[in-house]
């Protein structure tokens, strides 16, 4: 086991997503996971029916004594759902883990539709999270909130990165599952240039949880070593294996099959 990784994100009762996909994630990827848990939510394949939020000073207590004892080597945040919770953990990050490469996933609206991050907070996940980030993972509906910019083709999505570049992210990975058509593009995008990652479009309803599990091995990437742009593609050969195991569970978006091992 390689790779301490500190996960800062929401719960998902049905398992697909959130801390627990996070969890999985890690360990699928060889890691070590721990968890400072924002917020409870009840849900499964069909949505999210309830949200109940975790104390700022009880999120940062989690995260101190983790940092304090076990350490970390990297760090991922998914749901912050609100303006205390995200000054609380970039508080956190800054006194407990300066330097430590961080994967921001900008959680904003579940699968389902269930918006994650109150409106009023996007500004404070501009301000404050994304200076502290190494990458920035934001999917197509993320990064037009983000950029403020309309995306409609791969052309909009280099122009919404370079502008969420200029927020003071060093890379930005956007994800291209939203566009249309059969081959689904990625780009990760830094000031020296952008890595351009395409596949064939899986068409499978089995879905729910992709983006926390791409940030979360990415996350384990780095927490071993790995370059940016080599964890980048582990991380996407292991969802789209995932998502091609699915078990099929539930009766709406449904659960990846986390247990894949790659090679």
């Amino acid at each position: 086991m390689k790779g301490r990784v500190l996960i800062v994100a929401g719960s998902d009762s049905g398992g697909g997503a959130g801390v627990q996909a996070d969890i999985k994630a890690v360990m699928a990827m060889g890691g070590y996971a721990a968890t400072a848990i924002t917020a409870l939510t009840a849900q499964n394949t069909e949505g999210v029916f309830g949200v109940l939020p975790v104390p700022p000073e009880f999120i940062r207590q989690q995260m101190h004594l983790v940092l304090d004892d076990i350490g970390a080597d990297a760090l991922k945040t998914g749901m912050l759902h609100d303006v205390p919770t995200i000054e609380a953990v970039c508080a956190e990050i800054a006194q407990s883990a300066p330097g430590v490469p961080l994967v921001a996933d900008p959680v904003m609206v579940a699968k389902g539709g269930h918006r994650l991050l109150q409106e009023d907070a996007v500004e404070a996940l501009k301000r404050h999270l994304l200076p502290l980030a190494t990458v920035i993972t934001p999917n197509i509906p993320e990064a037009e909130v983000l950029s403020g910019r309309a995306i409609r083709d791969e052309a909009g999505m280099q122009a919404a990165a370079q502008a969420i570049l200029e927020l003071g992210v060093p890379a930005v990975l956007l994800k291209g599952g939203h566009m249309e058509g059969e081959v689904l593009v990625d780009l990760l995008v830094t000031r020296a240039g952008t890595e351009r990652f395409e596949s064939s479009r899986i068409r499978s309803r089995h879905t729910h949880g992709t983006g926390c599990t791409l940030a979360s091995a990415l996350a384990a990437g780095l927490a071993q070593g790995m370059t940016l742009n080599a964890a980048t593609m582990r991380a996407r050969d292991y969802v789209r294996a995932a998502m091609l195991a699915a078990p099929g569970y539930g009766r709406g978006h449904g659960p990846l099959n986390h247990g894949v091992r790659l090679g």
